[in-house]
């Protein structure tokens, strides 16, 4: 049937319906976050010895969006805010972060990057940037450019 508005007509469907552009988009998913996953904690170590993987994506944040509340951050990345205060406490405690108050509300602080913090964080970010370059050297900026928009726009759509 030509026509039927259904929005499936020529999609090649695997066991049980499941489009193949999706299995295949989970499958190089997993294989990408699991390679993400592993750098990060790789950058995390480098930044400092004693940190947990989750770590570089708060200095990523911190350094992109400035001083943030703790409630904030973990909204952001989908975690509790005890695990959130217990990360930032490790951070506190190697003074790579540090809390000030929030000029709109005194009871509540903001977290914000020291210089030391700041200063190791962009060492291990420009390092990490330098790799991606020597990887997708042969890419033209343009496709770099549209992954970067796509990943972004899946971002975008996974929040809340």
């Amino acid at each position: 049937m030509h026509g039927s508005g259904t929005g499936n007509e020529g999609r090649v469907t695997g066991g049980g319906g499941v489009d193949q552009e999706f299995l295949a988009l989970e499958r190089e998913l997993a294989v990408f976050l699991r390679r993400a996953r592993a750098q990060s904690g790789e950058m995390a170590r480098e930044v400092h010895p004693e940190l947990e993987p989750a770590a570089y994506g708060l200095f990523v944040r911190l350094d992109d969006a400035g001083p943030q509340r703790a409630t904030e951050l973990a909204g952001y990345f989908g975690v509790g805010k005890a695990t959130m205060s217990r990360q930032l406490r490790a951070l506190e405690d190697l003074g790579l972060v540090a809390r000030d108050p929030d000029p709109a509300d005194g009871r509540a602080s903001l977290v914000r990057l020291t210089e030391e913090g700041r200063s190791r964080f962009r060492s291990v970010r420009d390092a990490r940037r330098e790799r991606y370059v020597r990887k997708l050297a042969d890419w033209d900026r343009a496709e770099v450019a549209e992954l970067a928009r796509l990943l972004n726009h899946f971002n975008v759509r996974s929040e809340g």
